[in-house]
Formats: C-alpha cells, structure tokens, sequence
C-alpha cells in the first residue's frame, strides 16, 4: 500500500477504528497490537500490546495480543478488514468451543486473522517464531482446530464480506466505494 493501512480513512475516521468499532460489537475486549516502536494514530480507551517480533507476522500479533489479556479464547483480526460482521465473530467464538481453534478456509485459504483461538495456541506460536517457522499453518496442525466452511458463515455473513481486506490500493478504492465512502 505504500502507508499504513491502519491509518487510512475511512470516512470520519481510520480503517482502523472502523475494525476497532465493529469487532468491539462482538466482544467484551479489544487490544491493539503494534509493531515495537510503530507509531500510529490509535484509538483511545483501548489496551496496546506491542510485537516486539519485527516481520513476524501474525503468529507474533497473536503472542503479543494473548500476553495482553486473561481471556480464555480470542478472536484475531486484520487492521485491513472493515466489512468484518460482529455476528460473524460471535459465530466463529460459539463454533470454537471444545477446540484450540476455529479458522475460515475460503477456497482452501486458511483466514488466520479472521479466526478465533485459545490459550493452547501461546506456548505453540512461541515455539514456532522461535524456530522460524513463521506460517500459521503450523500452528493449526498442532492445535485441535476446527475448520469452518463458508456454508457454515453464510448464515450470518451471506457475500463473506468478512473476509475482503483492502491489501492493495484497488481494493481499498472498492472498498470505500461499497461502504459508500468515496
């Protein structure tokens, strides 16, 4: 993208306070995770893990996050998400239950920052940055991890808005045209 795709607009705010705003509506906790000494315009009145882990990826988001709170099972999101569906996550929480995981494969592409995972996750994703075995991938084949298929999203999510990000200056542009922003 060139910048930081937390700190794009999004009408009268930043795409990330529009992920902030609507993941907020699922959960009782939302933390920010940031790179160690990344400066970015963040919400106020939320907690702020920093990821000491440069270029880590989201194995180190998830550590930084999960040492940053209590909760049991958590559900990870992208900065880049703002069509992310509240229901959407209280339904990925609700199927996660029993197991260390629950991740939406959408043509056979695992959503790692579009799912929900528990404590059993921390000690695996330590092991795997500390090896340098960076995919999530790797993870989720060492956790009881529940597959969730697009039929089972459908119900509360029916065009998986959930999952279309804004990685590239055309999709940010569509984006903020479907959201009626541009």
């Amino acid at each position: 993208m060139g910048c930081s795709k937390a700190e794009l607009p999004w009408g009268d705010r930043t795409l990330l306070e529009a992920v902030v705003e609507r993941v907020g509506q699922a959960v009782p906790e939302v933390i920010l995770v940031a790179r160690e000494g990344q400066e970015l315009a963040l919400p106020s009145g939320f907690a702020v893990a920093r990821d000491a882990a440069e270029g880590r990826g989201p194995l180190a988001g998830l550590v930084a996050g999960m040492e940053a709170t209590k909760a049991d099972r958590v559900f990870l999101a992208a900065c880049d998400s703002p069509f992310i569906e509240p229901a959407l996550i209280e339904r990925l929480l609700y199927l996660s239950r029993g197991r260390d995981a629950a991740v939406p494969v959408i043509g056979g592409h695992y959503m790692v920052t579009t799912a929900v995972y528990t404590r059993a996750a921390l000690p695996i994703a330590r092991e795997l940055i500390a090896a340098d075995r960076l995919r999530p991938r790797f993870m989720l084949e060492r956790l009881n991890t529940r597959i969730v298929t697009p039929s089972e999203m459908r119900a509360v999510d029916p065009e998986l808005r959930s999952f279309r990000g804004c990685n590239t200056p055309e999709e940010y542009a569509a984006a903020l045209h479907e959201a009626g922003l541009d």
